[in-house]
């Protein structure tokens, strides 16, 4: 028996279904990775705390090339993220540093994609060894992870004393002060 080879892929659903395509891709026996957040949701006039998802309209299974029909034959699913029409696999270690920023624990939320600023490394503690970009917000630490697929980012809070510069950055980004987001304070 011939065993495919599964890859992670990013799929495009219909505004405010992911839940309920992720209830029919498990029933499908698809896997399935909807990364959600904790936030706050208008609904008349109260703000109520909900479990949201991190990427909005997009959710993300773990499929061989023999079963795209099946997911794509899901109600609220529209298609593969894809150059061209080939769908393109999401990167298993940016997949990887969303999914274990979430299980730690950390507040998180959603951040938009920026294509420069400082690179930093976590030193210490739950995360270490998970890399992105620095940035002060309000006086805050955050770290950004990058899914460049979907050219959409997740920001964190870090204690800033865990951090290092990343290594494998590439030099010209460290060393130009134009890249910098920066930390300040």
């Amino acid at each position: 028996m011939l065993i495919e080879n599964t890859e992670w892929y990013a799929i495009v659903v219909r505004p405010r279904s992911e839940k309920a395509v992720v209830q029919a891709l498990a029933s499908r026996g698809v896997e399935h990775y909807l990364p959600l957040y904790r936030g706050r949701y208008r609904s008349a006039g109260r703000f109520k705390d909900v479990d949201l998802p991190l990427f909005p309209q997009y959710v993300f299974c773990n499929i061989g090339t023999g079963s795209r029909a099946r997911v794509l034959s899901t109600p609220g699913v529209f298609r593969f993220v894809a150059f061209g029409n080939k769908p393109v696999p999401v990167d298993a270690c940016e997949l990887e540093s969303v999914r274990r920023a979430i299980n730690s624990g950390t507040e998180l939320q959603p951040w938009p994609f920026l294509k420069v600023g400082d690179c930093v490394e976590i030193a210490e503690g739950p995360l270490r060894g998970l890399a992105g970009r620095l940035l002060t917000i309000k006086g805050a630490c955050w770290l950004v992870l990058d899914v460049s697929l979907l050219q959409r980012s997740v920001a964190l809070t870090i204690d800033r004393r865990s951090v290092r510069p990343n290594r494998m950055a590439p030099a010209s980004v460290l060393a130009d002060a134009r890249y910098t987001v920066g930390l300040v304070g």
